[in-house]
């Protein structure tokens, strides 16, 4: 599958732990950063005014604030005998109003000319921003400079699209002729997301699941994402073209009931699509499992190894059995598998969500609760990590051996 650049989109970002005199406090009305040289190698030495900028702060599940405003990049010293001295101003609004010391800024500058500005608190998002931009760690207070070729930067994979769309960026499509081909036969409606997740299978007979479990689901979510967007998009502009008119004017509350469905949809779809492929997965590596399976006190885990006789059968040896939750995306919801299978010691958890803190895995090992990770995504997560984490390609196995003894 071909896909685009990160250097489509960026040439080059800096990043920065802010200090307490840069954030805007009561001890600081300042809106300005020193023009340190990584700022001077991704802003030139040209005075640049009115920079179009979007301010974003974001931080856990459904915390996150946007607001354009305008950044301008000055020599103050312009004119006089004396060395250049560069100053970032940037409009104050409610997303600076959230930076505390400690956050991480990202100045990325876009293709456009615009600039886009991230803040986030230490943690998972934070983590996510410094694979996707290749940043190392910041050990230091000052801006940190990275440039962004093709050479360099990330391609936009199932991992860069991801963080991506958590910024509310949504690339072009380099395949949009072929998968508008493929989704041709549903109009302006959307199909079930079991046809969806045959639809993505079928049009990538080259991966095989038998193979490379973790290639392959990486492969088919990524497909069906490309699809459902592509369809979405259709489906949205028709409706925004139809209009939101109410007889005594425009009809905000349907705008706005239109645009919450469409969010639930992307959301509720993911998880869905995620457990169909598994399934695939677990079929072609010829698995037995239950999905859906009732446990105690009517808990259902997404998949239940060998199935549910084995384990409501009191003489079935529990170190058999097996169980594991699917969710495209944790924040902080991986703590319900818990409680979804009492007789299971140690359970498995599979996300697509790339670096997650080491705070949240440290706590997941605690409650022994083993993280499934397919390969591909594992680069986003610091070395500590990576040596826990599991391959779907380790997980098969392991539950096999258990179904053969």
């Amino acid at each position: 599958m071909r896909r685009g650049m990160l250097s489509d989109l960026f040439l080059g970002v800096v990043a920065k732990q802010l200090t307490l005199v840069e954030t805007i406090t009561e001890r600081s009305n300042q809106h300005e950063f020193q023009g340190t040289k990584p700022l001077r190698r991704l802003l030139g030495d040209e005075d640049r005014r009115g920079i179009p900028t979007r301010f974003i702060w974001i931080s856990g599940e459904q915390e996150a604030l946007a607001e354009d405003g305008f950044m301008s990049w000055s020599n103050v010293r312009k004119g006089k005998p004396r060395a250049p001295e560069y100053h970032l101003y940037y409009s104050g609004n409610s997303v600076t109003e959230m930076m505390q010391a400690g956050d991480m800024l990202f100045l990325a500058l876009q293709r456009d000319g615009s600039v886009l500005v991230v803040i986030t608190p230490a943690g998972t998002i934070q983590n996510q921003l410094m694979w996707l931009f290749g940043l190392e760690e910041q050990r230091e207070l000052g801006f940190t400079y990275q440039e962004i070729t093709a050479d360099r930067g990330a391609e936009l994979d199932f991992a860069a699209r991801y963080i991506l769309d958590e910024l509310g960026i949504d690339p072009e499509e380099p395949e949009a002729d072929r998968l508008d081909g493929l989704i041709e036969q549903f109009g302006l409606q959307f199909p079930t997301t079991r046809v969806f997740s045959d639809l993505a299978r079928a049009s990538l007979p080259e991966v095989s699941a038998a193979d490379d479990p973790d290639q392959a689901l990486i492969d088919w979510m990524d497909r069906e994402e490309q699809l459902f967007r592509r369809l979405e998009r259709r489906i949205v502009a028709a409706r925004i073209g139809d209009g939101f008119r109410a007889a005594d004017g425009a009809d905000v509350d349907g705008f706005l009931s239109f645009s919450l469905s469409v969010q639930n949809r992307r959301k509720a779809r993911a998880g869905q699509a995620l457990e169909n492929h598994l399934e695939a997965v677990f079929q072609a590596q010829g698995i037995r499992y239950l999905r859906g399976a009732e446990t105690e006190n009517r808990n259902k885990p997404d998949f239940l190894f060998p199935g549910q006789a084995e384990y409501r059968d009191p003489a079935f040896p529990a170190a058999r059995l097996t169980m594991l939750g699917a969710k495209s995306t944790l924040k902080d919801r991986w703590r319900q598998v818990l409680s979804e299978a009492v007789r299971i010691e140690e359970k498995h958890l599979l996300t697509l969500e790339p670096g997650i803190s080491e705070n949240q895995t440290d706590e997941m090992q605690a409650k022994k609760l083993q993280l499934v990770v397919p390969q591909r995504l594992h680069a986003t997560y610091r070395p500590a990590q990576r040596a826990w984490l599991m391959r779907l390609g380790d997980f098969v196995p392991l539950v096999r051996s258990r179904q053969q003894i």
